[in-house]
């Protein structure tokens, strides 16, 4: 049944995450000889309930994870309604993904695994934590497809689902109440993001994003050498990874960050083969370089305030359409498209002072 949805359907998960889902510390560590207790069998995916594949232990809304599912976390994260993410990779034994290049997923092996939970602190009015959606990517044979799931109220489980759903709430973030009416989303939307010539694929676990420290229970360890040692990973990749910054780290040069936070938040988009590769603008952390690909001094067909404008206008925010389309929430003039219902208020404040460092001079 499963093999059946893998050119066609395309599923997310919620999550609805307890205050334990911070602890990355319970990984164990390499034990050549142990077998994962993960259960798969790919005749019978997806399962009903995310329990089903024994990936966390005990009470699984702590997202303790058992031997054999791995912890990662990436350089520079996409935004989703200010959701924060944990992610997990499992691989089947004796099966390793291999560097294609910096820029490009792994070549993950068939049965792999990529696991994220969507969850937020602080849930009003009792200030707890709740898992919202848990999402799964799996290599099959031929394809990747999808499999979502949707928490329980009482964060027992999950269950498989297939169209979206919307959750609305409010939580506190950095003292301040806010609300969010959260999507899940249904199997089309998951392709429309994760789809490089007609073909799904992951986003996130590449090279240039994987390449970071991480803390695990022995020790902090870069995760590309982690995943080797956990024989998750080709040991023939460069020493030299050419990566994304965290796009808020302040310390990072203003154009680094930029250029990392249009690449998770647009690149899949804007890219050849992808969903939005009509437009000019190619947002790929590895061809932003060449600011013309962000659209500087491009001029554009879309008119704000019955004015034409350029793609970006180096120091004038309200002539530049993208600072125009990411600081909107209507449907028909927001970027991106999907994924998100509210304004990213800091990545918005991060492309003003980019556009306002830019030299005005479009010669």
């Amino acid at each position: 049944m499963f093999k059946t949805y893998t050119y066609t359907v395309f599923l997310i998960l919620t999550l609805l995450f307890v205050s334990s889902c911070s602890r990355d510390d319970e990984y164990i560590g390499i034990e050549p000889e142990r077998i994962s207790p993960v259960v798969f069998n790919i005749d019978s995916l997806p399962y009903n309930n995310l329990s089903e594949y024994n990936f966390f232990k005990d009470n699984i809304s702590d997202l303790d994870p058992v031997y054999g599912v791995v912890p990662y976390d990436l350089n520079s994260t996409l935004f989703s309604d200010y959701a924060k993410k944990k992610r997990f990779v499992w691989m089947p034994k004796d099966s390793t993904a291999k560097y294609i290049n910096d820029y490009t997923p792994f070549d993950f092996p068939v049965g792999t695994i990529l696991i994220k939970n969507f969850y937020y602190d602080n849930i009003l009015p009792d200030m707890n934590t709740k898992i919202i959606e848990t999402r799964l990517m799996i290599k099959l044979e031929d394809d990747w497809t999808f499999a979502n799931y949707e928490w329980n109220n009482a964060q027992t489980d999950a269950s498989f689902i297939t169209d979206s759903r919307f959750l609305a709430f409010d939580w506190e973030l950095n003292g301040e109440a806010k609300s969010v009416n959260y999507k899940i989303p249904g199997f089309p939307e998951c392709f429309t993001c994760h789809n490089k010539y007609d073909t799904p694929l992951p986003i996130g676990p590449k090279p240039q994003n994987i390449n970071r420290d991480y803390m695990y229970v022995d020790g902090t360890k870069n995760q590309m050498a982690k995943w080797v040692e956990q024989g998750y990973l080709d040991e023939n990749y460069p020493s030299y990874i050419n990566s994304l910054v965290e796009w808020d780290d302040e310390s990072q040069p203003l154009d680094l960050r930029v250029r990392s936070y249009f690449d998770i938040n647009c690149a899949h988009c804007h890219s050849d083969q992808s969903y939005c590769d009509y437009a000019s603008m190619r947002f790929e952390f590895n061809k932003t370089e060449d600011l013309s690909n962000l659209g500087v001094c491009i001029e554009s067909d879309f008119y704000i305030n019955s004015v034409i404008s350029h793609i970006v206008k180096p120091g004038v925010l309200e002539r530049s359409a993208l600072y125009f389309r990411i600081s909107s929430n209507e449907d028909q003039y927001k970027m991106p498209l999907i994924g998100r219902t509210l304004n990213h208020d800091e990545g918005i404040e991060l492309i003003e002072e980019w556009i306002n460092s830019l030299d005005p001079n479009c010669n």
